[in-house]
């Protein structure tokens, strides 16, 4: 049997974590943050992807291939999308595996247009607020089932 397999999946804006809003979302950049994640999962004997895209079909192109690549869950920060993109709804409602939303930012203590996700819809569990240790988090409760 093949390693068991995790997909990160960052959206728009999140390439410029570290540097963007600081004092919102840390200082802490995508960089650091997906090397920390590849090394919990190499300990732990997984395999990790993980991807950063800016455009809306591209995050979806990735759901659809962890779909067909036997990954067995999808930890997802869809940023901005998670308030319009039923789009990646659609997608993750394809995908059988776990789904666990994270947001590096306390949505509920933001702009009223922030307290709603399409995502949540199909997610198994959302972390929100903790910086980019949710990240962290979601991997761990992966790794625990």
């Amino acid at each position: 049997m093949s390693q068991p397999k995790v997909t990160v999946l960052h959206g728009p804006n999140l390439n410029l974590l570290g540097a963007r809003e600081p004092e919102v979302y840390g200082y802490e950049t995508l960089d650091d943050v997906n090397n920390a994640l590849r090394e919990k999962a190499r300990i732990a004997g997984w395999a990790i992807n993980c991807f950063q895209s800016n455009h809306e079909g591209e995050l979806i192109d990735a759901i659809h291939a962890a779909r067909l690549d036997e990954t067995l869950a999808i930890i997802i920060n869809p940023a901005a999308y998670t308030h319009t993109s039923v789009a990646i709804l659609d997608a993750l409602n394809a995908f059988e595996g776990k789904v666990i939303e994270v947001h590096i930012s306390n949505v509920h203590k933001r702009e009223s247009f922030r307290h709603h996700s399409y995502v949540s819809l199909r997610a198994d569990g959302v972390i929100a607020g903790l910086g980019t240790q949710g990240y962290q988090a979601a991997l761990k409760a992966i790794l625990a089932t």
